[in-house]
């Protein structure tokens, strides 16, 4: 199934026609969920594939075995594509339904700095044939801002989900920043709201291969199995950098002031304080700092 010029409207929201049905879409809002499931949720670019990683290697007990045999689509599929109408997977919170709010299932809320997630976003739609050429940055920016992209609007996506986490106790919001400032913590975490503890050494193997230098080679998640007739893989890598903070080498010091002021306008009723900023390895390795040590920073204060 390629339609790769085909686009789907749904809910007001458009999804690439490569991956998406109509009836896809609606076979999503009315899944038959059973209590056990576990939903992986995000706005694309934000730490989806590296989840699906994680919480493979968590209910493996850190075993590799699966990761590298099984692609990660087949692992944790998206409920929402159009392959996927008998086994689980992720849904965006405006297309799940409310039956959410009545079951033991667990739910992680991945969330990332939204300058990093356009950036991966652009670049993501250089490679990707089944997504609308990315134009230039600025281009890419203004519709990134007023949600006219693939997927719809960050903004509406995370407040709709994270404004759950005060009511919903099956669901945990994990970012980005977290997994990369320790990701040895963030596999604890995960383990423990799953329920499924592990050993010491069963966390370490985790680590080990749920790392980006691990997810990069490993052609099980790196996506490089997909043809390039859908993904030009001489225009990128799927997992390109990994790192926090690369929005800096894209945003103009204009551009950077406006989105500052687009997210404060938008985000006032967010009740979430948003922590994204951690020092680079780099800088951790010249200061000889330990990584558990990384000072973040707010770089959006509450008013």
């Amino acid at each position: 199934m390629d339609r790769l010029d085909v686009t789907e409207i749904f809910e007001g929201i458009s999804f690439p026609g490569h991956l998406h049905t109509l009836e896809s879409l609606q076979f999503a809002i009315s899944f038959p969920f059973q209590d056990q499931d576990i939903l992986i949720v995000s706005y694309p670019k934000s730490g989806t594939t590296w989840v699906q990683e994680m919480v493979t290697l968590i209910c493996s007990r850190g075993d590799p075995s699966l990761t590298q045999s099984v692609p990660n689509w087949a692992r944790a599929p998206w409920l929402e594509h159009y392959y996927c109408a008998s086994v689980l997977g992720a849904a965006s919170f405006k297309l799940t339904p409310v039956i959410l709010h009545y079951s033991r299932r667990v739910i992680i809320y991945v969330s990332r700095n939204p300058k990093d997630v356009v950036v991966s976003f652009y670049h993501f739609h250089k490679m990707a044939n089944f997504l609308p050429e990315a134009e230039t940055f600025e281009e890419f920016l203004k519709k990134f801002l007023m949600g006219t992209l693939s997927y719809g609007s960050w903004f509406d996506h995370v407040k709709g989900w994270t404004c759950q986490t005060a009511t919903l106790e099956n669901l945990l919001h994990l970012t980005y920043e977290e997994m990369s400032l320790d990701l040895h913590g963030a596999i604890k975490k995960v383990s423990s709201f799953l329920q499924h503890p592990l050993l010491e050494e069963e966390v370490n193997n985790c680590v080990q291969h749920c790392s980006f230098s691990s997810m990069k080679n490993n052609n099980m998640v790196n996506y490089t199995l997909v043809s390039d007739h859908i993904m030009d893989h001489s225009k990128g890598c799927f997992m390109r950098k990994g790192k926090t903070g690369d929005w800096k080498n894209l945003f103009t010091e204009e551009q950077n002031h406006y989105f500052n002021d687009f997210f404060k306008s938008n985000m006032q009723d967010c009740a979430l304080d948003f922590v994204w900023e951690v020092q680079d390895e780099e800088e951790v390795q010249e200061n000889h700092e330990d990584s558990a040590c990384i000072t973040k920073t707010h770089i959006f204060p509450k008013p």
